[in-house]
């Protein structure tokens, strides 16, 4: 095979390693996201308020939310909640200091209405991702 065939086999492992990492990179990206929020899926919505976050995630039918507050590390009163059109709300609530939640609900092709509360100060979504 002689020179030109070591240089396409060269070719070939480049190309091979660079997809490789490519596949490595965008797994391990979608990951280290659901460790920071808990939620699977991709962050579809962000609803900001006065004293926080609440962070809106789709995957599939599912849809999970979690509440951050604008400055962790101290325990406050905090809560999330989503609800799908004609069901039930799942609600955390409680004392935290980093993050209420993380929250799933089913919602197929529902919509969903979400709430985020942080100390005295809450946002509402209305109905969304219809």
């Amino acid at each position: 095979m002689g020179r030109a065939g070591a240089a396409t086999r060269r070719r070939l492992a480049l190309g091979t390693a660079v997809l490789s990492a490519a596949a490595l990179l965008a797994v391990a990206v979608p990951q280290e996201a659901q460790a920071a929020t808990g939620c699977a899926g991709r962050k579809v919505r962000t609803l900001h308020f006065a004293t926080g976050s609440v962070l809106v995630h789709k995957r599939g039918g599912y849809v999970c939310a979690v509440t951050v507050p604008e400055k962790p590390g101290t325990k406050r009163q905090m809560s999330v909640s989503v609800r799908a059109r004609g069901g039930r709300a799942v609600v955390d609530s409680g004392r935290f200091a980093h993050r209420a939640g993380p929250v799933t609900v089913h919602a197929g092709k529902r919509c969903v209405w979400v709430t985020g509360k942080v100390s005295k100060s809450s946002v509402s979504s209305g109905w969304i991702l219809c």
